[in-house]
């Protein structure tokens, strides 16, 4: 499950060394944890890293079709999720270690800086392999975070980028080696921590507006 650390200014919150994958009780411990970083006071910034060989794959697909009446509140609690890092109150910056698929590449956009592996794993959007359609909020979040032609790239094409073709798409800003991943998103962090604070939350969220307006749709049309 989900852990937070915190290194001076710098909180760490590890999403888990499995597929970390967007099962409700995992979104729900994300936002307690969420909850920590954002009461704390003081200059704080966020590193958002995992475990292992998947940053995160996603949407749990195995409790959707196994609870598909539920299928339109789920979807609600993860875009929830993806407007409430978009817009948090402090410098976010992910930490990319392992595999990036879906739900998990679309958190990944969610925050404001991204450090990528270099030499191994994966950065996808493969709705269009799986047949399952953007919903509004998802597509307007891609949409505010990348170029049009990578969004259309990424979205259409279900391509997979490496760390390096990640950099220079700038859906990361930063490529490293395996070690030096959750290293490099510290870097970037800390000397933003004193940015913390509800301007930046407030320029976060109209920077972003429609896309946060779209993510907080009560109402998901599915398929």
């Amino acid at each position: 499950m989900p852990a937070l650390e915190r290194h001076d200014e710098v909180f760490v919150l590890d999403l888990g060394d499995t597929e970390n994958r967007f099962h409700p009780d995992w979104i729900t411990s994300v936002g307690a944890l969420l909850d920590e970083v954002e009461k704390a006071e003081g200059p704080r910034a966020l590193v958002t890293a995992a475990t292992g060989k998947f940053f995160s794959n996603g949407l749990d697909l195995e409790w959707l079709l196994a609870h598909s009446d539920q299928a339109s509140d789920y979807l609600v609690s993860a875009q929830d999720l993806m407007a409430r890092v978009l817009t948090l109150p402090v410098v976010t910056v992910a930490a990319l270690q392992g595999h990036t698929f879906a739900a998990g590449a679309m958190l990944s956009l969610a925050h404001d800086f991204r450090v990528m592996r270099a030499d191994r794993g994966w950065w996808c959007l493969p709705e269009v392999d799986i047949a399952m359609p953007f919903t509004d909020g998802m597509a307007a979040l891609i949409q505010s975070r990348l170029t049009p032609q990578v969004a259309h790239e990424a979205m259409t094409t279900g391509r997979r980028y490496g760390g390096n073709d990640a950099l220079a798409a700038a859906i990361v800003d930063r490529a490293a080696d395996e070690e030096g991943v959750r290293a490099a998103a510290i870097e970037i962090a800390r000397p933003l921590a004193a940015k913390a604070g509800p301007t930046l939350g407030q320029i976060k969220a109209r920077m972003y507006g429609p896309a946060v307006e779209a993510l907080r749709q009560r109402e998901i049309a599915l398929g």
